[in-house]
């Protein structure tokens, strides 16, 4: 490029006399100006190189890589679960699908820091409470979530490494589960925590007396009932929609007749659409990961570096999933109404009866967190800096919590009991406990980190909401 400027700047020299004599008006260019080849791309800012020298060791340390490629389902399963998933005839009142609280509009949540459910009105971001009722818990967003091993904040649906589901139900549990067809057509724990919304009177189902699922003795009747719905009996000669058994029979090929259908192949459908709609893997750092050092910021590498090193937060938030699996105790102020007892949530505990895990809720992987807001399983936190500083001293954020930052549908719903207090304080594990030392500036730079791990893709997702579904119901509310 150097000798095409030199050209360049011959070329002007030679003309310089003419346009001073032709009257052209032309000026002459200061002696030291630059010359810009005007097809030549701009050049980024310079990077320090010390931060790349500094960061990537880190990364190797943390086991820091891309995850690996999502598992590929047909189009037909996939369409099929997309139905489902934006379908609210999947709720006993018709009111409400999977989506409404899981939008693709919302960063695959609903915006809210605990959701409303079954009876709301409207579909996040802007859903209202009207006669619904508030769901205990955030609803966890449904970003690359096909390799999860635990579903729920509480883990309480787990596929183990051998395969075995461990559940709510009990039918479906252990190596010889007496629902074994059901659990045949369940790959993944994605799968299977698809199914259970459901069977929530609060999340989907209803009250007794509103309508025939909320009126089912069991689980079990109640997803047979959900398969009336969709396929109908006698092998579709009784109910059903036509649509919905073509898309079946043409999801599952091997599935010879209609009444064989249950309510695993709804699980796996919903959970092929959601792997293939919100597998997303193409962030800025995804691509810093693939050897592109210009992707990241400084800034954001050098948040990158205290993420990885000094703030220890991929000790929890490590590996290619950016999540350890596991469960923490990390003082979160509890909001919401509460699913132990009123204001109360005890997390882990309520699902394995060990008092060990009082408190515990599983570690997130934070792909797209930066759209997930409100953040934590209580939603306490309604910005991502908010989020961040609560580490810096997680018992003293615990203590002098703001609320003001909430939803007045939330803001009197947070539980100051002296006792409860003083219980999640002393549950904060070890390695939280100690807190962190952080300046105005590497709180801002950690979250520059937190929201390069956003996938440009997952600000538009085109195609993913339908225009209709085979039950006629209303998509958008």
């Amino acid at each position: 490029m150097r000798s095409l400027d030199a050209l360049i700047l011959i070329l002007l020299a030679l003309c310089l006399p003419l346009t001073a004599c032709g009257g052209g008006g032309g000026t002459t260019p200061e002696p030291d100006a630059e010359v810009i080849d005007p097809g030549e791309d701009p050049v980024d800012p310079p990077t320090d190189p010390l931060l790349d020298t500094q960061l990537q060791p880190l990364l190797q340390q943390a086991n820091a890589a891309p995850p690996p490629p999502a598992t590929p389902h047909s189009p037909a399963l996939v369409s099929l679960g997309q139905a489902l998933f934006f379908d609210k005839l999947l709720s006993g009142n018709r009111n409400i699908s999977c989506a409404s609280c899981h939008h693709p509009s919302a960063g695959t949540g609903d915006g809210l820091s605990v959701s409303i459910g079954e009876g709301g009105l409207g579909q996040a971001p802007f859903r209202q409470l009207a006669d619904g009722a508030l769901i205990p818990r955030n609803a966890p967003h449904l970003w690359n979530l096909g390799r999860q091993r635990f579903m729920f904040w509480d883990g309480r649906v787990e596929r183990t490494p051998n395969g075995v589901l461990r559940t709510p139900e009990p039918a479906l549990n252990g190596p010889n589960p007496a629902a074994g067809e059901i659990v045949a057509a369940l790959p993944t724990a994605l799968a299977a925590q698809a199914i259970f919304p459901p069977t929530s009177r609060e999340e989907m189902r209803g009250q007794p007396g509103d309508n025939e699922l909320a009126d089912a003795t069991d689980n079990l009747e109640i997803w047979r009932r959900i398969m009336v719905r969709l396929v109908g009996t006698d092998n579709g000669a009784t109910g059903g929609l036509l649509e919905y058994q073509v898309l079946f029979q043409t999801a599952f090929p091997a599935v010879q007749q209609l009444d064989d259908f249950n309510i695993g192949h709804v699980g796996a459908a919903i959970a092929a659409f959601i792997e293939t709609a919100f597998d997303l893997r193409n962030s800025p750092y995804d691509q810093y990961l693939q050897g592109d050092v210009t992707a990241l910021t400084d800034d954001a590498k050098r948040g990158a570096i205290l993420y990885f090193g000094r703030a220890d937060c991929a000790r929890c938030h490590g590996g290619p999933e950016l999540t350890d699996n596991r469960f923490h105790s990390i003082g979160v102020p509890q909001v919401g109404p509460g699913r132990d007892a009123p204001l109360e949530d005890l997390g882990r505990i309520s699902v394995t009866n060990n008092a060990n895990d009082l408190y515990m809720f599983k570690t997130p992987h934070l792909r797209n967190t930066a759209l997930n807001g409100p953040w934590m399983h209580s939603g306490a936190y309604t910005t991502l800096e908010n989020a961040v500083r609560h580490y810096i001293n997680p018992a003293q954020a615990l203590a002098n919590y703001d609320a003001s930052q909430l939803d007045p549908l939330v803001v009197n719903l947070v539980d100051l009991d002296p006792a409860r207090q003083a219980a999640r304080a002393q549950a904060i594990g070890g390695a939280v406990r100690r807190g962190v030392n952080l300046t105005d500036a590497e709180v801002a730079q950690l979250v520059l980190f937190l929201e390069s791990l956003t996938d440009p893709a997952a600000l538009t997702l085109p195609g993913v909401v339908p225009a209709t579904v085979p039950s006629g119901l209303p998509v958008g509310d």
